[in-house]
């Protein structure tokens, strides 16, 4: 099909929409570099410019999103983050000034109707907040209020405001999240037992005794350690840090696989030289693997009940499961996660020992059975387990003593309870 419009060649056209989208992505914040870009009134004035060359010279041609251009504009700057007082600042002065110009070509006494507009839009946005204020509202109800048509707003200052509702709507979101994330970590790190966990520790304390009776005498893993353990690495997955990990890495792996190794190339290359930084970088890999599972996970995590296995025994199920499922076919997983892992093994050749800087539990469910990467990594605990690795994470074998509490013990621990109790949620689930 041929490029009907005389009035630009198609050549022309895609180098102007490329220049948009590029104005887009700095409006957003962040430069192709990954470093914050910084805007001043007079070149966000420009970048607005661009919205209306899109409106007003191209809407008879055009698609939906570029003859709306000034709100797509208008839309990526208020988005941005942080949204720092001087960036506010330059945004609302060019609006101004912006509208002001526009008013200036149509009306003779420009500043007053531009204040009447002003006053008039105040009112309506006193409106919008008035059902916030109350409390006992559902949420429901107010939603609707705070929006404002694209297609009636005539300047950038109702633009603005829209803007301004919408991402105030989304930190108040947030930050219930947050309050209830906060209220749920409290109660987890709380030391205190319920009477369902005090009965429990009676029924292992009478395990223990009548052990002790066949000479068995600490081989079960203590309730307590258990408990810890559990604790801790539901922490991590409900910690606003790793919520904001797992967020990042759904927007970055959603796009098609070129394009996020690009981003995780330009990552790297930053990264060299910081050990840190190249761990955060295998993290957001390993979180990728499992975002589309992650409220399954949780939910499998928050449900699991004490088992009286040992950690040897444990370690045996792991390593007779381990020998079924490396033959297992690769299509179990889906062809994105797949990828990931491929990208993942690439990084972590030769750096295996960055895996224990992360959490047991995320590199327990992020990497699946049948994968090398899984052999690798289960063969150094295996390594560390009989004491014959190079580098020691612990010293029960040098002691003599059975591993019990230790962190090669919790990385068994996490390995058995996704692999062994949770094989179900290792493939397959779609919860986002």
């Amino acid at each position: 099909m041929g490029w009907n419009y005389p009035e630009i060649s198609l050549e022309e056209m895609v180098k102007l929409i490329k220049g948009f989208v590029d104005i887009l992505i700095l409006a957003s914040g962040c430069q192709s570099s990954g470093l914050p870009a910084h805007w001043d009134a007079q070149n966000i004035k420009k970048a607005l410019q661009w919205g209306i060359f899109f409106e007003n010279g191209l809407s008879h041609l055009s698609t939906a999103v570029l003859s709306k251009g000034r709100a797509f504009v208008c839309k990526h700057f208020i988005r941005a983050l942080p949204l720092s007082d001087a960036h506010l600042e330059a945004f609302l002065r060019a609006a101004i000034e912006m509208d002001l110009n526009e008013l200036m070509e149509k009306e003779h006494d420009c500043l007053n109707i531009y204040l009447s507009k002003l006053t008039l839009l105040d009112s309506t946005v006193n409106l919008v907040h008035e059902p916030m204020r109350d409390s006992t509202m559902p949420s429901s109800e107010i939603a609707p209020t705070m929006e404002i048509d694209i297609s009636t707003a005539e300047d950038f200052a109702h633009l603005a405001v829209q803007g301004f509702l919408k991402r105030q709507s989304a930190v108040s979101c947030i930050s219930t999240v947050k309050s209830g994330l906060n209220i749920l970590s409290s109660a987890i790190k709380r030391d205190s037992w319920t009477s369902s966990d005090n009965s429990l520790v009676e029924v292992h304390l009478r395990q223990d005794r009548s052990l002790a009776l066949t000479g068995n005498v600490g081989t079960l893993v203590d309730f307590v350690t258990w408990s810890c353990w559990k604790s801790k690495n539901l922490l991590y997955f409900l910690d606003m840090r790793t919520i904001r990990l797992v967020s990042g890495a759904s927007m970055i792996f959603s796009a098609p696989k070129f394009q996020w190794v690009q981003v995780l190339e330009r990552l790297h290359i930053l990264a060299k030289g910081s050990d840190d930084k190249l761990s955060e970088i295998i993290e957001l890999l390993l979180l990728g693997c499992i975002a589309s599972r992650w409220s399954c996970l949780i939910e499998h995590f928050t449900s699991i009940s004490y088992n009286p296995l040992s950690i040897s025994q444990q370690y045996q199920k792991l390593w007779e499961r381990g020998l079924q499922n490396f033959y297992t076919k690769e299509e179990m997983m889906s062809s994105k996660e797949s990828c990931i892992l491929e990208y993942l093994a690439g990084i972590l050749s030769g750096r295996l020992h960055q895996l224990w800087k992360l959490s047991p539990a995320l590199v327990a469910v992020a990497i699946p059975s049948w994968s090398m990467l899984y052999r690798l990594y289960f063969n150094e605990i295996e390594a560390q387990f009989k004491g014959e690795s190079l580098t020691r994470c612990c010293s029960c074998f040098r002691d003599g003593k059975e591993h019990k509490s230790c962190k090669i013990a919790e990385r068994v621990w996490c390995l058995y309870i996704f692999h062994i109790c949770g094989s179900h949620i290792m493939f397959g689930g779609t919860n986002a």
